[in-house]
């Protein structure tokens, strides 16, 4: 359980400055963290050819050049010094959520990160997509194994899918490793057609993303006040191609893992006090 201090130093990083700005409150910081999800969360493609970079992770990642949760927290947490925990899985949907958690309650996470669903709409078409009570109900799951533990959650918004087809539509480069890859057809299949069936489908499956997100913000706010939702900072925030890693041009780079952390931390993320 999350011991509670006196008084403790915060820090809350200003987005894209990695300035600190402290203030000192009664606080309760984590000695334990825990990241959940699926590859973006697992830094995959963020360093190399096809593998998971866990310390390129925006959430529980060490690399100083990410600054994610975890180093933020360290810099006012020492206790939490290498009990960053990393149980997201490339590929992973809500149905592998709650099994997650369950790791990151018996490790003893009293700060859990959640970042799921891109892979619930990423299928090889609409009709394969996770519907939205079936996702509600595994994100509920989850959520309901954490609760006993008194885990501080963050609940990061699902990325906005359609924005990732409209900056990389234009490159052949982007359009190629898709194709190829068989990368979100739902979303990225056809991405150089401007016909109306394919335009109305990428609407359609970014509504998906959105109703998910919608679930997200109702979920958390079910947990009680231990949860935070980003308010959809991660779907709004404008990437751009430069964010992707140029192994698939899906994935974050170390640069978008830079900018996931400093989006989502500064959402208001420290662990209150319980």
């Amino acid at each position: 359980m999350i011991k509670k201090l006196a008084a403790v130093v915060v820090a809350s990083v200003l987005v894209g400055t990695g300035t600190a700005h402290a203030r000192t409150s009664r606080q309760a910081m984590p000695r334990v963290m825990a990241a959940l999800g699926d590859s973006i969360s697992s830094g995959f493609n963020a360093c190399g050819w096809y593998v998971s970079c866990t310390s390129r992770s925006w959430a529980a990642g060490d690399y100083s050049g990410v600054d994610s949760h975890y180093l933020r927290l360290l810099a006012v947490s020492p206790a939490l010094r290498g009990h960053n925990l990393n149980f997201a899985v490339p590929g992973a949907t809500s149905a592998e959520l709650a099994a997650q958690a369950r790791q990151a309650a018996a490790a003893g996470a009293e700060y859990v990160t959640i970042l799921i669903g891109a892979q619930d709409a990423c299928q090889d078409s609409e009709a394969a997509m996770t519907p939205v009570a079936t996702y509600r109900q595994r994100i509920d799951a989850a959520l309901a194994v954490l609760r006993p533990t008194g885990a501080h959650v963050f609940v990061a918004s699902v990325p906005d899918l359609k924005r990732l087809w409209s900056v990389g539509r234009t490159s052949k480069w982007a359009r190629a490793f898709w194709a190829i890859g068989r990368i979100c057809p739902s979303m990225l299949a056809n991405a150089g057609s401007a016909d109306r069936r394919d335009e109305a489908r990428r609407d359609r499956v970014r509504a998906r993303v959105m109703a998910y997100n919608e679930q997200l913000r109702q979920a958390c706010a079910l947990y009680g006040t231990a949860c935070r939702y980003d308010g959809g900072a991660v779907f709004s925030y404008p990437f751009t191609l430069n964010h992707l890693s140029a192994w698939d041009y899906f994935h974050p780079n170390a640069d978008g893992q830079r900018a996931l952390a400093g989006i989502t931390y500064n959402a208001g993320l420290v662990p209150a006090a319980a």
